[in-house]
């Protein structure tokens, strides 16, 4: 396997906004018998502090190999709901929503203007915005199912990397993520007026949301090239910002090989609202008209019971598929886990070794029912992954959403993990970026970046937090890492003191990576370069400069104590001088960072 490493320069285009149509004839669903319901899903608990130290204790591990052994620790949050969106037109209105607090759960349904037609379940007016539709009101619950036992979602601890001493620990090792859901969600909770929870906010998902223009791999280069660039930074005196990107080789649709598709949809009574179910239904129709002959789709839905909607069926009778997803209804409690078994059973009526199977799973994250723990699944979904069956999550939803265990989910299943607030989002994931979601190109992908210490007195990665891997698993191919796929760009930033005299050499990255399906991975160095060091930030690739305007943003929004002397206003300027004009992806950031003014200046009075 061969890779390159290579400069550029910006040049984003904007996404294209196709509209999905398809047919909507009736059809018949397959039953399939009940399985087993699940409980809800256990937050984990600390263990007490052990006895008294021996006398000769062992010596602490240092900051960085505690953080990689920590992994996704859990703990309860939990927001309240804002304005649902009502229907507008033949299709449902998306609407926003807002959060209030955390550790609650309560919703509270929020006000707009205009007017509109109340979804079912629901009291009260509906008044609509130009581009929202918002309930007023209460939410009648009385026909829904009671709610687990906890609505506050199980959620790690926003542990934040720490500065590294490289003379100390010259390596830095993640596996790569592509995952954008972060992103789609602090949006939401930002366009309702409410700062998202600290714990939401994944750097690296916000990074990864936006084009960079990485250039595209050679045919000699392999499946990716490695690009890397440096600057001082904006924030802090004396630390510079090391940016290292991977870009994958973009396939054509005739390069693409056939996929096999099976959606488990959520169907619970958590699913109702407009923003959810009926939302879900519109993305996977968007996704359904996209696939392409020698593809098939399979249906499985789960609530209190779970269903065999659809077996494998090919896209000659995209009718019949389109039909069964319309048909679809909310109501009753959720079993995750035995939907995920008849998900994979349907599965693997169609994998073979010369296509991809992938299941989809569209839910709120919420199990309030059933017999296999959130543990047991995990194990099911990773034993799947061996087999040749990757697993993909987005979510929708707020309040009660379920954000971590979507995420764990995706991360098991070498899947990606994304969210659907609208769409807009919904486009972007299953048209524009299709072949990206559906074909992979590397698996098992690691970075390990080894600093000089010479050159560089301390380094901290931003972000990653939970996609650490020990220094020591780098070369075992049996841990398992991130996967890549076509066209798909990963992006991370580094803060970096550097000693005087460095350039050339002050970093390498070490890339290894299986083939898809592949056992033994392959890897590649690729040495930092002096020309890639701007003498200014000014002087840095505009690329670079809007990357360290997302970064910092993200560091603010999660409050973390490496940004405390940093400034949105600094964050603003960075972004506007690196947004050309038409851009829509850097103009809605923009747009967002205004939302966060003066929410951000009202934590700060408090």
């Amino acid at each position: 396997m061969m890779f390159a490493c290579r400069s550029s320069e910006d040049a984003n285009s904007t996404p294209a906004m196709a509209k999905a149509q398809g047919d909507t004839a009736g059809t018949h669903a397959l039953e399939a018998s009940a399985q087993p319901a699940m409980k809800s899903e256990p937050s984990k608990t600390v263990p007490a502090p052990a006895a008294a130290a021996p006398k000769t204790p062992a010596p602490a591990p240092s900051a960085k190999e505690t953080k990689a052994q920590v992994g996704l620790g859990m703990f309860g949050t939990g927001a309240g709901g804002g304005g649902i969106g009502g229907r507008l037109g033949p299709g449902p209105g998306i609407g926003s929503i807002g959060t209030k607090g955390r550790g609650g759960s309560s919703m509270n349904y929020g006000s707009g203007i205009g007017s509109a037609q109340a979804p079912s379940g629901y009291t009260g007016s509906v008044r609509v915005h130009p581009n929202v539709a918002r309930l007023t009101g209460k939410k009648d619950t009385s026909l829904e199912d009671k709610p687990s036992t906890s609505d506050a979602e199980p959620s790690r601890k926003a542990d934040v990397n720490p500065f590294v001493t490289a003379a100390e620990d010259r390596l830095s090792t993640f596996a790569v993520d592509v995952d954008t859901a972060s992103y789609t969600m602090t949006r939401r909770h930002l366009m309702e007026g409410a700062l998202p929870p600290h714990d939401a906010v994944r750097v690296e998902e916000l990074l990864n949301y936006f084009r960079y223009t990485y250039p595209d791999p050679t045919p000699s280069d392999g499946p990716f090239a490695v690009h890397m660039d440096a600057a001082p930074s904006p924030f802090t005196p004396n630390r510079h910002l090391l940016r290292v990107g991977v870009h994958g080789k973009r396939l054509s649709i005739s390069e693409r090989k056939p996929a096999h598709l099976t959606f488990l949809v959520d169907v619970s009574g958590s699913m109702g609202s407009p923003d959810r179910l009926p939302l879900a239904q519109r993305a996977l129709r968007m996704l359904v008209d996209n696939l392409r002959d020698g593809d098939t789709v399979a249906l499985v839905t789960y609530a209190g019971n779970v269903r065999r909607v659809l077996a494998p069926t090919g896209l000659e009778r995209k009718a019949l598929i389109h039909a069964a997803i319309e048909d679809l209804t909310a109501g009753g409690s959720t079993a995750m886990g035995s939907g995920i078994e008849l998900a994979y059973q349907e599965a693997m009526k169609t994998l073979d070794g010369a296509s991809y199977s992938r299941v989809i799973v569209l839910s709120d994250g919420d199990a309030n029912v059933g017999k296999t723990s959130h543990e047991d699944i995990l194990k099911t979904i990773q034993g799947h992954v061996k087999e040749g069956i990757t697993l993909t999550t987005v979510g929708f939803g707020m309040g009660n959403y379920k954000d971590t265990t979507m995420e764990q989910l995706a991360n098991k299943g070498n899947g990606n993990y994304f969210y659907v607030d609208s769409l807009m989002a919904a486009r972007r994931i299953f048209q524009e970026q299709l072949g990206g979601t559906l074909e992979v190109i590397a698996q098992d992908v690691k970075l390990q970046v080894d600093f000089d210490p010479e050159q560089v007195a301390r380094y901290r990665l931003v972000g990653y937090e939970n996609r650490n891997i020990a220094d020591r698993d780098f070369r075992d191919d049996k841990v398992d890492a991130g996967e890549l796929g076509s066209g798909h760009t990963v992006t991370a930033l580094y803060e970096l003191e550097l000693k005087p005299g460095a350039g050339a050499g002050l970093a390498t990255v070490h890339v290894r990576a299986k083939k898809p399906r592949g056992v033994n991975a392959s890897e590649r160095a690729y040495p930092f370069v002096a020309s890639a060091l701007a003498g200014t930030f000014k002087a840095a690739s505009v690329d670079l400069r809007f990357a360290t305007a997302v970064m910092g943003a993200a560091e603010l929004l999660r409050a973390s104590p490496h940004a405390e002397h940093w400034s949105l206003e600094t964050v603003r300027e960075i972004a506007r001088a690196a947004t050309p004009a038409g851009n829509a992806e850097r103009e809605e950031f923009l747009a967002l960072l205004e939302k966060a003014r003066p929410l951000m200046r009202g934590v700060a009075a408090r």
